[in-house]
């Protein structure tokens, strides 16, 4: 494979090298206009927020060719420890991560523009800065060269993140603030540090490299250990028991939601598990160790025990983070498989699902900002009333069960093949099961919503739905109805034309 490399000192690097740096930092140079721009003029701040979601588009954007060529374009920054440089590269699965995240970055500032003026929201300023720094951390670990890069970036996501959870600054937002550093930061430092620092003792090399990097002769306790010290340290990507944080997390405002499941926080934990599978302890390691049965069936777990909470739940919202729970542990079961195949499909349903879910997320958000409702129960005929909102809900539902013509299928299709072909029956019934469970907790909310018996509107004046609107119920302000609507079609035109995203999960070590 040819390389483009480059240092960070001796001379002026081309556009080209530098391209995994300046998209990281990309959204870092807007805070300082977001934050001077403050509440007094938010079109400004909308604005920079707008123009650096753009811009870190367009340069990871600029990446890809090079990368469908067969090039791998590294930037190191520095070199901070033996082993263990600052250092971004570009592959087919960072640019995948990088791409989805960046893509939908653009949609959620749009859409975050609507819900916050909407619903008046405290705190603008700060949450609008505090995304961008979120989103450079996501990015910098799609780009990461190596794991010390990629857990710098992986704790600095979960700092910013802090303040975007505990937004409200109530009590239960305080909670949910507490819990959501004691899982993610807690387990990153208890468990994936340590990790972390075990594999450069063993192996002094601590980039990502197809077979691995841990010596040969090592025990399957000792590398049992700390796969799994990887995998429940990295608590973003919510494999059960370390998963806690996510429902809680709900109690932020909407786009937060958004941010959480599908542009950065969960596809982060997921992403650095397959990285650390596929370029750190190696397929081929771990298959002759018999260490990927192990993560299939707690990935089994996690994927039928998430969706039967789902049902459970009335609340849309957690309804739908128990959902993204259950489709998270689709990515560490391809993970898991030590296939190709089953890499690809994971790498896929990163960006399948972070369609289908924010979408489903933007709809839950209009529906509160119309209708000031977020119970299922209470969703009656609202279909009818805000059809737009509703059909892009049904669209993104759709995607998450797994029903073709939509983006899920194309993805969850790849995972079925992979265990299939690795003659593992029960997991393909366990995914046969899980898409149904899917089909229980969501198919319910459409048909309520566009059949059920809608109450008449004094019903959400009298004090029981938080909008008390007079007036009738109708479709939100339009920029929170056009994210949904966009990002639906998306989840339609990935069933079709997939193959740019094929590509770059086929470049996969």
């Amino acid at each position: 494979m040819d390389t483009a490399a480059v240092a960070a000192v001796g001379f002026v690097p081309s556009l080209a090298s530098i391209a995994p740096l300046l998209a990281v930092i990309a959204p870092l140079c807007a805070v300082p206009g977001i934050v001077l721009a403050g509440e007094r003029s938010q079109n400004r701040r909308e604005a920079w927020t707008f123009l650096a979601a753009v811009t870190s588009f367009l340069l990871v954007a600029t990446m890809l060719p090079a990368v469908l060529a067969g090039s791998r374009v590294t930037y190191v920054v520095a070199d901070v420890l033996p082993g263990a440089a600052l250092a971004f590269a570009v592959d087919g699965p960072g640019l995948l991560f990088a791409l989805t995240a960046s893509f939908l970055w653009i949609v959620t500032s749009i859409y975050s523009i609507g819900y916050m003026r909407g619903l008046t929201e405290h705190a603008q300023t700060r949450y609008f800065a505090f995304f961008a720094v979120s989103v450079s951390a996501a990015l910098g670990v799609a780009l990461a060269a190596n794991l010390f890069t990629l857990y710098l970036f992986y704790e600095l996501l979960s700092l910013a993140t802090y303040p975007l959870v505990a937004h409200h600054q109530d009590a239960a937002g305080q909670a949910a603030g507490r819990r959501y550093l004691a899982y993610i930061l807690g387990g990153s430092i208890a468990l994936a540090l340590p990790a972390m620092i075990s594999v450069g003792v063993l192996s002094g090399d601590l980039g990502f490299t197809p077979g691995g990097v841990l010596p040969p002769g090592l025990s399957a306790l000792a590398v049992g250990l700390i796969l799994f010290a990887f995998v429940f340290g990295f608590a973003k990507a919510a494999v059960m028991p370390m998963h806690a944080w996510l429902p809680a997390a709900m109690v932020a405002p909407t786009p937060v939601s958004a941010l959480l499941h599908a542009v950065a926080v969960v596809k982060v934990g997921v992403f650095s598990v397959y990285r650390v599978v596929t370029g750190i302890l190696g397929n081929e390691h771990l298959a002759a160790l018999h260490l990927g049965d192990a993560l299939v069936w707690v990935s089994v777990f996690t994927m039928i025990a998430a969706s039967l909470v789902a049902l459970t739940q009335d609340d849309l919202k957690r309804r739908l983070a128990y959902s993204t729970i259950g489709q998270l542990a689709y990515v560490v079961l391809g993970v898991a498989l030590l296939t190709p195949r089953g890499d690809a499909g994971a790498l896929l349903h990163i960006a399948m699902h972070a369609c289908g879910k924010i979408t489903l997320f933007y709809c839950a958000g209009a529906i509160f900002v119309a209708a000031g409702e977020k119970y299922v129960s209470r969703l009656g005929g609202l279909g009818r009333r805000m059809p737009l909102t509703f059909a892009a809900f049904t669209i993104g539902a759709l995607s998450i069960i797994g029903v073709p013509p939509t983006a899920g299928f194309v993805s969850k299709w790849q995972i079925l093949l992979g265990a299939a072909e690795t003659s593992r029956y029960g997991v393909v019934a366990a995914l046969c099961v899980s898409s149904l469970l899917s089909a229980a907790y969501f198919l319910p909310v459409i048909i309520r919503a566009f059949f059920g018996q809608a109450p008449d509107d004094a019903a959400w004046a009298d004090g029981k739905g938080k909008g008390k609107k007079a007036s009738p119920v109708r479709e939100a302000p339009l920029l929170c109805v056009a994210p949904p609507v966009i990002t639906a079609l998306c989840v339609l035109a990935l069933f079709w034309w997939p193959d740019i995203l094929f590509r770059l999960a086929g470049a996969a070590p």
